[in-house]
């Protein structure tokens, strides 16, 4: 999981388009090839929202590990045992719902690093990524290249943005648009005054360390507005798009045919 975390983080400093999927109502070791075929760059198994168990996760992982492909996990909160449980399942990176201030971030980071620099006990098949067991090799094959994502879902969080952006353990910031439209009172408004100017705040303290935004799930729309690190909606409304676009396509063609026949003169 090492290459894979390090690839994905290349990916967004260089600049590039950076797309991935989320895992909410459904997840499944098989959708990491599904993805790696689509041409996805990630995948985001949400345990904040999904009903998953510690083992469907943790095969997940193993199997992004064995593909090369990156696997994320959405935490159920900052709290220390969910973050030292979650990282033992083996993901290359976390999005940690609801953060509001530093102080979240360095219990994360007490959490997710070894001693000196943290308080990790680490186990599980999250090991498995590692060539051996020293702390030199803890440091540069996992905590130096573990992705977080702090996502920023309220008010408190937009105004601390600045802050959430600068701190050292944060590779991007992502948004919570629908929690954080209903936090400012707009919800599900996305073209209200006061939501977009919340996202260009969270998008201005990002530019200025030179971080990016995490943001779904419209890709085209955001794509023409300057956003690069993405994800295109969650398996389950993929899919749907997906088979209510080839009902509507055959429904269509019956129409047509249809009217053809009935518009053609008798022999």
């Amino acid at each position: 999981m090492l290459s894979t975390a390090k690839q994905l983080k290349e990916q967004l400093a260089s600049g590039r388009l950076v797309i991935g999927l989320m895992a909410t109502d459904h997840a499944w070791p098989f959708l990491v090839e599904i993805c790696q075929r689509a041409g996805l760059d990630y995948l985001v198994v949400d345990s904040e929202h999904g009903d998953f168990s510690d083992e469907l996760v943790s095969h997940i992982c193993q199997i992004g590990r064995l593909a090369n492909f990156p696997v994320l996990v959405r935490t159920i909160s900052c709290e220390t045992s969910v973050i030292r449980r979650t990282i033992d399942l083996g993901p290359c990176g976390i999005l940690l719902p609801c953060v509001e201030s530093t102080e979240q971030l360095d219990q994360v980071q007490q959490a997710a690093l070894m001693p000196p620099r943290g308080r990790r006990r680490p186990g599980g098949k999250g090991n498995y990524w590692l060539s051996n067991f020293q702390y030199e090799t803890w440091k540069a094959e996992f905590e130096d290249h573990f992705i977080v994502i702090p996502q920023i879902e309220s008010q408190i969080g937009v105004d601390n943005a600045p802050a959430l952006a600068a701190h050292p353990l944060v590779t991007a910031l992502g948004l919570g648009p629908y929690d954080l439209s209903a936090d400012l009172g707009c919800c599900w408004k996305p073209d209200s005054p006061e939501f977009l100017t919340a996202l260009d705040r969270v998008r201005a303290a990002a530019d200025a360390v030179d971080k990016k935004v995490w943001a779904g799930c419209d890709g085209p729309a955001l794509r023409a507005n300057g956003y690069t690190f993405l994800w295109v909606g969650t398996a389950t409304s993929v899919l749907t798009g997906a088979l209510s676009q080839i009902v509507h396509d055959i429904r269509q063609a019956d129409a047509t045919h249809s009217s053809n026949r009935q518009s053609s003169p008798p022999a």
